[in-house]
């Protein structure tokens, strides 16, 4: 089955990093069809592809799946060898408990702290109500930590909960947020794997610059 992604910039599109994240560490052999954000042409030319008019969308030889989680879903289920969620039943829920979280929430630290893939020590005013979407995330990380032990999310393996907060770490890395010891196990390792190199390489190459996006001094 033929498989194309659409994705966004990857310097500014958090959600497309988390469907091709997916994709790349479930080692699916894939297309990339980037569509750069915020231009004169960019709400036609995504909405040739997807009447939902955003990325990222997956399109598997005639169907076409929009949303980041429902990409992750889709794929999980029709590639189950790859075993994308936890095996264990209340690790699975807690898995998709968490990554439900991350898709319905965190809303001011999304606006306040955009993901800007090329930028390092920016610095932005921490109000309570950001500050409260920070430690709830390293509250989550931490609790994973303690109770799978790491470097993953979940353990061992890399799954969808891991691709949900990958863009978070990326976005800690840019306005230097320090993490303790039971959270930087899940950054490092984030950081650190084939697939986010690859994706912080090409996202050092583009060289489109979205204003709204550049937040921070």
């Amino acid at each position: 089955m033929s498989a194309t992604l659409v994705i966004g910039n990857k310097n500014y599109s958090s959600w497309s990093l988390r469907a091709w994240l997916v994709l790349r560490e479930a080692n699916i052999d894939f297309d990339e069809h980037r569509i750069a954000l915020d231009t004169e042409s960019t709400a036609h030319d995504i909405g040739e592809i997807s009447a939902a008019g955003r990325v990222p969308v997956l399109k598997l030889g005639d169907e076409t799946i929009w949303d980041s989680l429902a990409i992750a879903e889709t794929v999980a289920e029709r590639w189950p060898d790859r075993e994308l969620w936890p095996a264990e039943p209340s690790a699975r829920a807690h898995a998709r408990s968490i990554s439900a979280e991350m898709h319905s929430g965190f809303d001011v630290l999304r606006s306040r702290m955009p993901m800007n893939c090329r930028a390092m020590g920016r610095k932005v005013s921490l109000p309570d109500e950001l500050t409260d979407d920070i430690d709830r995330v390293i509250h989550i990380w931490s609790e994973c930590n303690r109770r799978y032990g790491g470097p993953w999310l979940f353990g061992e393996k890399f799954c969808i909960a891991d691709a949900m907060y990958a863009p978070v770490v990326l976005r800690f890395r840019t306005y230097g947020i320090n993490l303790p010891e039971s959270a930087l196990v899940y950054a490092h390792r984030l950081l650190e794997s084939t697939a986010m190199q690859e994706w912080l390489v090409a996202a050092e190459t583009e060289i489109d610059v979205i204003e709204h996006e550049e937040v921070g001094q």
